[in-house]
């Protein structure tokens, strides 16, 4: 035992009183965590004293943000489908592709920024998507060729990807223990993007189309130029605005979000990305940053961290030979070798025992079938139900106006969802369980009928319980997940969904080719696939504490 821990980190201090190791050791919290474990819990503390300040307010808002630019888009590229495949005369089967190149960007996001939130930090991360984004946005109403659309709704997907996994690990690493409902709640602002999205579209798309509403004199559908005659009345670039102003604006808002993001409120490393990354003195000084944003008085001290080091030894240093997460200066100053083993040991948290590994396959296979059945939803229902209204005579105005309508009832959707989280016997598990059951009837039923009021009843009940369901899985999943790997666990599960939402909407537009309801069957039967996965979840990581 060396001097220092003599003269007061053992003990007590030269003045009697108890030292902050005496007050760690003789913390039965403490007992069976690993080093950073404890330090996270200190973290924890500390934020649970600050309640709901208005740092956490500002990131919530932010984040939330980020949400809204996730459907902001997703919605978007269905909402102009119909006036792009008018202008540039592609096949119905070819329809897919936009949705499959979208998904392709979001897949490379997912993965890419998932995995270096966890390296670079999240504060990066939290700024480069969000203007990667506003630039291919802002670029994605110029090109008037289909593969030059391909390839800016591929970059667009690229910055869109990175916001679920960064922002649900960022909100959740500021929030008290006993607000993390509101990481269900972050999902409000996604049918608030499909809704701006929708009322952005509802103004100008079927204004600034091609003739009437997409129609020529006769009453017939104008076709692309490449498809008639010189001369003859066709769908051309000047007259088909709508869809391009549509990119625009929404280019807008992505950049305006950006310049809030970045100037006005400047966000600071997560104190649990530093933790682990043995940046223990920077933790600190973000700490006292935030309660002095919040008004308050911050309780951790470098005496803490120091005392829980002193304590701990790091039981892994002295087996390995290799600094601990957690490990402060220890671990800052380790080798790159060491480092290496430090970084590779991260990624085996997702398969550290059995019940780890059970959860993490199950959570992917969620996140697949998940995205497989409302990547087909969102990408094909407002053509569906466009193809399903013109049988039945109702406008394409009147269409966009229902858009709106339907999109609206997810708000409830996602409240109820976070209600869950505090309903006993139900919470986050069969929350999940019956939102799923309940949005894949609702896909087979509109599949039945075809009625003015069903297709609107119908697809308000899909959106309500598609809400509520990804409300909950996106605020559970980084709660299952400790900081040193919660991006990568989130972004690997996001990519796997964006995987197969690339593969779905190619399948679907190949369906809806030859039946309008084939899409609606082949997305119905995946989300039933969730809801078998949620029933076989481990319990113990729904609702533990967050490290």
């Amino acid at each position: 035992m060396d001097d220092k821990k003599e003269a007061g980190v053992l003990g007590e201090a030269p003045d009697g009183k108890p030292t902050a190791f005496d007050a760690i050791a003789n913390d039965p919290e403490m007992a069976g965590l690993t080093l950073y474990e404890k330090k996270a819990l200190l973290v924890n503390r500390e934020l649970d004293s600050h309640g709901m300040g208005k740092y956490q307010w500002y990131i919530f808002f932010l984040c939330g943000m980020g949400y809204m630019i996730d459907l902001l888009y997703a919605q978007a590229f269905g909402l102009i489908a119909p006036a792009l495949q008018q202008e540039l005369g592609f096949s119905t089967s070819a329809l897919g592709n936009i949705f499959s190149s979208f998904n392709a960007g979001l897949c490379a996001g997912a993965f890419v920024w998932g995995i270096l939130v966890d390296i670079i930090g999240r504060q990066y991360a939290f700024n480069l998507t969000v203007l990667i984004t506003s630039i291919f946005g802002l670029c994605l109403g110029a090109p008037s060729n289909y593969d030059g659309i391909l390839v800016l709704t591929a970059f667009v997907g690229f910055g869109v990807g990175g916001n679920i996994p960064i922002d649900t690990t960022i909100t959740l690493e500021f929030l008290p223990q006993n607000r993390r409902f509101l990481l269900a709640l972050l999902s409000i602002f996604q049918p608030i993007g499909v809704v701006v999205a929708s009322g952005i579209a509802y103004g100008f798309v079927p204004k600034y189309a091609c003739g009437t509403g997409g129609l020529g004199a006769d009453g017939e559908l104008l076709k692309a130029c490449s498809q008639v005659a010189a001369g003859e009345p066709c769908c051309d670039k000047a007259s088909n605005m709508g869809w391009r102003y549509l990119m625009f604006t929404l280019g807008a808002i992505c950049l305006f979000i950006f310049f809030l993001r970045f100037v006005v409120f400047r966000f600071q490393e997560s104190p649990k990305f530093l933790l682990y990354r043995g940046k223990d003195e920077k933790a600190v000084r973000v700490l006292h940053h935030v309660a002095k944003f919040n008004g308050r008085q911050c309780n951790v001290t470098m005496e803490d961290f120091a005392a829980l080091t002193d304590e701990d030894s790091s039981i892994e240093s002295v087996e390995s030979g290799t600094p601990a997460f957690g490990g402060g200066a220890k671990q800052a100053e380790s080798s790159f070798g060491e480092k290496i083993k430090i970084e590779l040991s991260r990624y085996k948290l997702l398969f550290a025992n059995r019940l780890m590994a059970r959860l993490t396959i199950l959570v992917w296979i969620t996140y697949m079938f998940d995205y497989w059945g409302f990547s087909i939803a969102g990408g094909l229902l407002p053509q569906i139900l466009l193809q399903k209204n013109r049988e039945i005579e109702v406008s394409t105005e009147r269409t966009y106006r229902n858009y709106v309508i339907i999109y609206v009832c997810g708000i409830p959707g996602v409240l109820l969802g976070a209600l869950m989280y505090g309903v006993p016997l139900v919470g986050r598990q069969w929350g999940m369980v019956i939102s799923s059951a309940l949005m894949a009837t609702s896909l087979f039923l509109f599949s039945a009928i075809n009625t003015e009021a069903s297709n609107v009843g119908l697809n308000i009940m899909e959106y309500f319980f598609q809400s509520m369901f990804n409300a909950i899985l996106y605020g559970w999943t980084p709660e299952a997940y400790p900081a040193p790997i919660r991006g990568t666990a989130c972004g690997v599960a996001s990519f796997w969904g964006r995987l197969f939402s690339i593969v779905s909407p190619l399948i679907g537009a190949h369906l809806l080719a030859s039946n309008v309801n084939g899409p609606l069957y082949l997305a119905g039967a995946g989300v039933f696939v969730c809801t078998i996965c949620i029933i076989f979840m481990p319990r113990k990581y729904l609702g533990a504490q967050s490290y």
